[in-house]
């Protein structure tokens, strides 16, 4: 059966420490292998994108394989075709499926029905790929993910419930600072809290800060949100320098992008000397390499 790429806590810790270890050999030049020769890996929008397009895009051909971009209002599927019979289809002609969907229920769909390696490159409930691409910067900049003090400001969003996974996973401690009625789901922090995870939930956004080693965020109002008060109710968890400053002296901003400077963080943070937010990017190509590879290659 074909493994799958839907969320962190699929995988054990070793399993995702042995792909982050092969993204810093592909960025080093050190790992050059074609898994992918010969193989055509289909990606499916339903959302925009840049950053998951481009490196998937770029990572697949550097591998060796076919990329082949789809959009579902160019597809049956966006004329009612049911998922299941495309996953099927798709799985005819291609070795795998990355897909860029509104609801984690479509990327589950895709997944039970589809006979090859399905990958989350985003979902309204989590997004892996990128805090791979994260987990690899902060081992680059940090030296390692034990003992790091990870704190998050603002929705408790996707990208944070996959946070909450990584954190589980690797044993660091992370923060949420944020207002109640945005915290993350009920049901994974129930999960992180029978794993053991070191998570706390925080309104006091200097409180969060106080000693961390990474300051991370993400924009007040993602794709699919309506703003309503949320540009209000998350202003007192802007990363500012005032923050940064509370930080461990070695700390470090990110932030998955695109972002809105003046909004969740100031352009004095983003642009400064502690962001890492472009090598965050770029690490986006080598972690979805090695995920790719670990699926398709012989590390899988």
């Amino acid at each position: 059966m074909a493994r799958h790429f839907l969320d962190l806590r699929d995988f054990s810790k070793a399993e995702l420490q042995s792909m982050l270890d092969m993204a810093a050999a592909m960025k080093a030049g050190q790992w050059t292998g074609q898994p992918l020769a010969g193989k055509t890996v289909g990606m499916i929008f339903e959302k925009p994108s840049t950053r998951t397009r481009v490196s998937f895009e770029v990572g697949i051909s550097q591998l060796g394989g076919t990329p082949l971009v789809l959009s579902t209002r160019d597809m049956q599927l966006g004329r009612g075709e049911p998922l299941g019979d495309t996953a099927q289809v798709l799985s005819r002609f291609m070795d795998a499926i990355m897909i860029r969907c509104l609801s984690h229920e479509t990327l589950e769909g895709m997944a039970e029905y589809a006979s090859v390696p399905v990958i989350n490159g985003l979902t309204d409930r989590s997004h892996p790929c990128q805090i791979m691409a994260d987990l690899q910067t902060m081992i680059e900049r940090l030296g390692s993910l034990s003992g790091q003090i990870v704190s998050w400001f603002g929705d408790g969003n996707n990208v944070a419930a996959s946070w909450i996974e990584a954190a589980v996973l690797f044993g660091f401690e992370l923060r949420l600072a944020g207002p109640p009625a945005y915290r993350p789901d009920q049901g994974l922090l129930d999960w992180a809290a029978a794993q053991g995870g070191r998570i706390h939930l925080m309104e006091d956004a200097e409180a969060a800060a106080s000693g961390a080693t990474l300051l991370v965020t993400d924009v007040w109002v993602s794709m699919g949100d309506e703003e309503g008060t949320r540009l209000t109710d998350f202003s007192p968890y802007q990363v500012t320098e005032k923050l940064m400053g509370l930080a461990d002296p070695s700390a470090i901003f990110m932030h998955c992008l695109p972002a809105q400077r003046g909004l969740e963080v100031a352009a004095e943070v983003i642009d400064g000397p502690q962001s890492v937010v472009w090598d965050e990017a770029e690490n986006r190509l080598h972690a979805q390499k090695a995920i790719l590879a670990f699926l398709l290659g012989e590390a899988g």
